[in-house]
């Protein structure tokens, strides 16, 4: 477990929101104790940007030795499902961190309730009868005041009975919300008499029909992070107007307490934002919902699970993070960033294999028929304790067809007729010719080996210039192989006047037929795998020893620049 640092060690390092932690340890608020809290709500699956605050908020508690609780944020029964409750438990786990405990936003509804009560009989809070369009309209601008509600001096009596009824189901969706009485002339429009509570008609995930009335945002996330003690709540910066009325709600709920050194303290920083994709949680669910992906783990997602299933491993997630960092300015980040964290990160844990993805048989015309040899393939240069595996050479093989051109250029440094390549692990073999079929396919192409040349052997060092990848034909396994890019064809899809259904990349996903060495047939599904000269692969989660499917993570290279 890492060590705790001291608040002195950290004040001069790391980002600005673990600096403003550790100088409040170091003037012993909140008694020197730190806790943080992850809220998410559970309408959706996480994606990449939740992953940053994760890391953030987890990170930040672990750092200074303190507490990160899991709060689900459920105060809105129409969008909540337990599917997404339980999906948000296996990314955070997956992604290596652990929670202290877990609460719900719901395990407050009756505090906030008699909360909410106390406001009106004290005349901090009004039933209003308008439409959202009416109260809208009247909130005026920020540099126009608001007009006060023809509801907001009701007497109390009758705000009570009305709140009442808002939970009994006698009122319709719409029809009244009630509302903080505070500033319809503040200069934060925050503050111009918020709806803390509205009515849903829907069942709650967790406690039923017991609740018709449930609080806002605004309402219960601050009095939440009172209840369990936050000391650091730590958000996105769409969240900074907020701040005000956040400290309002604790400083009403606790009035006349002093709080100056025991309050939740809310810190801002830059959300994610990645270009090529989308992260708004409605135009994800419409990816989902209209079949434009196979569903949210669809590795073109930017979900943890759609990231996962792709082959991103918890560690080039969190190597990504790190290298945006945290700021207090919104950016956008290149997908190309998060694709060079994957790449370092499976170079050095990849187990390396062979496949051929676009096949031509390639015949050894001198090799005897029948013979065949086991050549040693190392798993992974970058790691000698991962050890060897083997690999079996024939007369007959696989081959890359791009790796073959009839009237090669003089800078083609792959197999063309005359000229010598090597086969990896195995012999220099020349190129003799090929055969095609009535079209002018290619369907053969004929070599002779060197029997002098083989890796390893004495005298076998002859240079030449390309080295190809290759396959015993009668000693692989056929493979699906999904070859996946960005999902949309522009770069920041959010910006565009156009319907982000019309700026998907057709060629996102491709689905080809190869093989891969039998070695790669018997490894586990969690196996993170380099196909020789091709790429970052991964067992796609439907994969099966019968049926074997891999799903690309990343090329070899960023191609993608030179290529748009």
């Amino acid at each position: 477990m890492q060590t705790p640092i001291t608040p002195k060690e950290e004040t001069r390092k790391g980002n600005f929101v673990e600096q403003i932690v550790a100088a409040d340890l170091s003037e012993g608020k909140n008694d020197g104790r730190i806790q943080t809290r992850f809220p998410p709500e559970p309408n959706g699956y996480l994606h990449i940007g939740h992953a940053k605050a994760i890391c953030m908020d987890f990170g930040v508690a672990e750092k200074f030795g303190g507490v990160c609780n899991l709060r689900f944020d459920d105060t809105n029964p129409e969008k909540e499902d337990t599917e997404y409750v339980e999906a948000i438990l296996e990314d955070i786990s997956w992604l290596g961190f652990k929670w202290g405990q877990i609460y719900y936003a719901s395990d407050y509804f009756q505090q906030l309730w008699d909360f909410a009560v106390r406001l009106i009989k004290e005349g901090k809070a009004y039933i209003d009868e308008q439409t959202s369009e009416e109260i809208a309209a009247q909130k005026g601008t920020p540099t126009q005041p608001g007009i006060e509600s023809p509801y907001r001096n009701r007497p109390v009596e009758e705000n009570l009975r009305l709140f009442e009824q808002m939970n009994t189901g006698e009122i319709e969706e719409g029809k009244m919300v009630l509302r903080a009485k505070i500033d319809m002339a503040n200069p934060n429009m925050h503050f111009r008499d918020p709806i803390i509570y509205r009515v849903i008609n829907r069942a709650h995930h967790r406690t039923g029909t017991t609740w018709k009335a449930y609080p806002m945002y605004d309402f219960a996330h601050g009095q939440s992070d009172y209840f369990e003690g936050v000391t650091h709540s730590i958000c996105t910066l769409e969240f900074v107007p907020h701040r005000p009325l956040y400290d309002f709600f604790i400083d009403e709920l606790k009035e006349g307490q002093d709080l100056q050194d025991h309050r939740p303290r809310q810190i801002e920083f830059n959300r994610l934002n990645l270009t090529y994709t989308v992260m708004s949680k409605r135009k994800l669910l419409a990816l989902v919902k209209e079949g434009l992906v196979d569903g949210w783990d669809d590795p073109r997602m930017p979900t943890v699970c759609g990231l996962r299933r792709r082959g991103y491993s918890p560690q080039a997630i969190r190597r990504f993070i790190d290298m945006i960092g945290y700021t207090k300015y919104d950016a956008l980040n290149d997908f190309s960033m998060l694709e060079a964290a994957a790449r370092e990160d499976l170079n050095q844990r990849a187990l390396r294999v062979s496949a051929v993805l676009n096949p031509v048989k390639l015949i050894i015309d001198n090799y005897p028929e029948g013979q065949t040899e086991e050549l040693v393939a190392v798993n992974n240069p970058e790691n000698e304790a991962d050890g060897t595996h083997t690999i079996t050479f024939s007369r007959e093989l696989w081959m890359e067809r791009d790796d073959f051109m009839e009237d090669a250029p003089k800078k083609f440094f792959r197999m063309s007729p005359g000229k010598e390549v090597r086969l990896k692990n195995a012999y220099i073999v020349c190129c003799t010719g090929c055969v095609k079929d009535a079209d002018g396919n290619i369907t053969e192409i004929h070599c002779e080996y060197d029997p002098d040349s083989k890796s390893g052997m004495p005298g076998a060092d002859r240079k030449v210039k390309g080295t190809l990848h290759w396959l015993s034909a009668a000693h692989c396994q056929p493979a699906e192989v999904r070859l996946y890019d960005r999902l949309f064809n522009v770069e920041d899809p959010s910006a565009s006047d156009l319907d982000f259904r019309e700026l998907l990349n057709s060629e996102s996903k491709k689905v080809i037929q190869g093989y891969v060495e039998q070695y790669a047939a018997e490894q586990k599904q969690t196996t993170y795998l380099q196909f020789q000269r091709i790429g970052y692969f991964t067992y796609d989660k439907d994969s099966t020893p019968e049926r074997l499917i891999f799903n690309r993570t990343v090329s070899l290279k960023d191609n993608w620049a030179k290529n748009k």
